[in-house]
């Protein structure tokens, strides 16, 4: 009886009563889930060579990690977990416009922190697969671990042009899923459907620079690559190389 006193008043200090402090924090949550197991996918495929891992364990991992994302924080935030999301829920009128800057800046630094997390984790490998060198291209380049880097002989502008259609894709398609005029998701299985379309824009327009549809999840990392040691190449983007 004694504990289950303490452990109630324990609760009762802990708990966050600020609504939008609960909504960050969950956002922070979420967004961490989702880019420590995407990236985490990508490490395991580089970094061991393939041999732990491939194209297809990443596609379908960082489909799971949305659909995980949302389960953890689709009721208390809405699990945006992605810039481009809250900015098309403030221009439908379903967001406001003034928390728009503070879940970017939170979902930044929740793919920051899960870079790190992933850089941790997997810091013996990287470095045995680099050869001591942390570089962004070549045979050996681990920054694509962290960050979305365009394939050979990709432009600028058809990169440019490739993540506008990824990224409008992806939003129309949850816009469809969420809205409750269309055909309605059985509930509870909104994250599901949401994780399959992911994985059907990976599978189908994830050549060109490896799909990220989302600028917190390419900042964040690259932020840290920078931060970590592999310098500012990884801001540059050089065509004809990946």
């Amino acid at each position: 009886m004694g504990t289950t006193s303490f452990l109630k008043r324990v609760r009762g200090l802990l708990r966050i009563r600020n609504q939008l402090v609960r909504e960050c924090l969950a956002e922070l949550l979420s967004t961490f889930v989702l880019i420590i197991i995407t990236l985490g996918t990508a490490a395991q495929k580089i970094a061991f060579f393939e041999t732990k891992g491939n194209i297809i364990t990443s596609y379908v991992g960082s489909a799971i990690a949305v659909m995980v994302g949302i389960y953890v924080a689709g009721g208390i935030s809405g699990a945006h977990m992605n810039p481009a999301f809250s900015l098309a829920m403030c221009l439908t009128g379903q967001f406001p416009w003034w928390k728009f800057p503070i879940f970017v800046v939170v979902q930044t630094l929740a793919s920051f922190i899960s870079a790190g997390a992933v850089y941790v984790l997997y810091y013996d490998a990287i470095w045995h697969y680099s050869n001591g060198t942390l570089t962004v291209s070549g045979p050996r380049e681990t920054a694509s671990i962290f960050a979305t880097y365009p394939a050979d002989n990709v432009s600028l502008a058809n990169g440019f042009l490739d993540q506008v259609i990824g990224t409008g894709v992806l939003l129309v398609g949850v816009m469809g899923l969420m809205d409750t005029r269309n055909k309605p998701v059985p509930k509870g299985l909104e994250p599901v459907a949401v994780a399959l379309l992911v994985l059907s824009i990976e599978c189908s327009m994830g050549a060109n620079c490896g799909c990220p549809l989302n600028p917190a999840r390419d900042i964040g990392p690259r932020l840290f690559t920078y931060v970590a040691g592999w310098g500012p190449e990884v801001f540059r983007w050089v065509e004809g190389k990946g």
